[in-house]
């Protein structure tokens, strides 16, 4: 259990700063990275208590993440 924690974290950081690298997002490599980790975490969570997700925890991982990104609003653009 804790090692899956562990790389959840790790894949959650790296796809907040791809998705800051490509520009993705605006909000800064720091704040993408913590939204990420956050639905990361929620998802991880979710999953254990109640068993919804995929079956491969880097995926689930990475399509968390993702929503974690899409749903938290970013910095307006002009």
């Amino acid at each position: 259990m804790f090692p899956t924690m562990i790389g959840t974290v790790v894949i959650a950081g790296i796809v907040g700063y791809l998705a800051e690298k490509m520009n993705f997002t605006h909000n800064g490599i720091l704040q993408s990275i913590i939204i990420c980790v956050g639905g990361a975490f929620l998802f991880y969570f979710v999953r254990l208590m109640f068993g919804i997700g995929f079956n491969s925890a880097g995926l689930n991982a990475i399509a968390s993440s993702i929503g974690a990104l899409a749903i938290i609003p970013t910095h307006w653009r002009k």
